[in-house]
């Protein structure tokens, strides 16, 4: 699987990433910065990488309709703390060998994970 850390998550979760056969990148690795959604979601789909990120606008999925990406995680948590979105990482990571991402939308919560077509 290839992943790419949005810029409102800390490079540091990429860590998490290394016991499993993981490719991560960070937008801010590539400078993407401060890039309107539309650009970063666009190089994710070039790379053939899933979005994992905190904004919710990745959620729309008229705007953004999972079948046309390898896979979209918008992390919907009550408190942003690093604690938080940590353990939220390492619940979507554990399902990852059940369930499939390729063309859905993850919506990781404190305690489920929904998925949509």
């Amino acid at each position: 699987m290839r992943f790419k850390l949005d810029e409102n998550l800390s490079p540091s979760l990429a860590v998490l990433f290394s016991a499993t056969t993981a490719d991560v990148h960070t937008v801010t690795e590539q400078s993407l910065n401060g890039r309107p959604d539309e650009r970063v979601i666009d190089v994710c789909k070039r790379e053939a990488r899933t979005l994992i990120t905190l904004d919710l606008d990745f959620a729309n999925i008229q705007a953004y309709p999972p079948s046309q990406y390898s896979g979209i995680v918008v992390l919907r948590l009550q408190s942003q703390a690093h604690s938080f979105v940590e353990a939220a990482v390492r619940q979507m990571l554990k399902l990852l060998p059940q369930e499939p991402l390729i063309g859905l939308l993850w919506i990781v919560e404190e305690h489920r994970v929904r998925i949509h077509e």
